[in-house]
């Protein structure tokens, strides 16, 4: 059994997971530094001046000034600044997953060789990708555009 594991452990699929995974969490951190340390404060500023993270709904009588002393007070809050903050790091997050797997696909194809062969679409055999007629079944081929 402890064998089985330890080949189950160190496939080359469970290592490239695991390894995604440490990356990606690593890449969200950078992600959420940059909108709330970069981003954030210059469209605050040209929004007067709004700080984010203490945009919030009192959902107590009392006021106050920052969501910081409405969590130290224990009231309830909607923090719907920091709900924002995070819909812009999935953005910016899906964004750049999107533009990497855009790159790798154009790479990919790029290594493809153009077919020589297709298969006749009434007897499925494979025949020359230029042939208009079928060899085996002798049917007409569509013309390929």
């Amino acid at each position: 059994m402890l064998k089985e594991f330890k080949e189950f452990a160190l496939r080359g699929n469970l290592l490239d997971l695991a390894i995604g995974l440490i990356l990606g969490t690593a890449f969200g951190k950078i992600v959420t530094s940059f909108v709330n340390d970069i981003l954030m404060p210059p469209v605050g500023l040209l929004l007067g001046r709004v700080n984010f993270t203490n945009l919030f709904v009192n959902l107590t009588r009392r006021d106050y000034p920052t969501l910081a002393a409405a969590r130290e007070a224990g009231a309830a809050t909607i923090n719907y600044g920091i709900f924002l903050n995070a819909i812009l790091d999935f953005v910016i997050v899906a964004f750049v997953i999107f533009l990497l797997i855009r790159q790798v696909n154009r790479l990919r194809r790029r290594g493809e060789t153009p077919s020589t062969s297709k298969e006749c679409p009434y007897c499925f055999t494979v025949i020359p990708i230029k042939a208009n007629r079928c060899p085996n079944c002798t049917s007409a081929l569509p013309a390929v555009a």
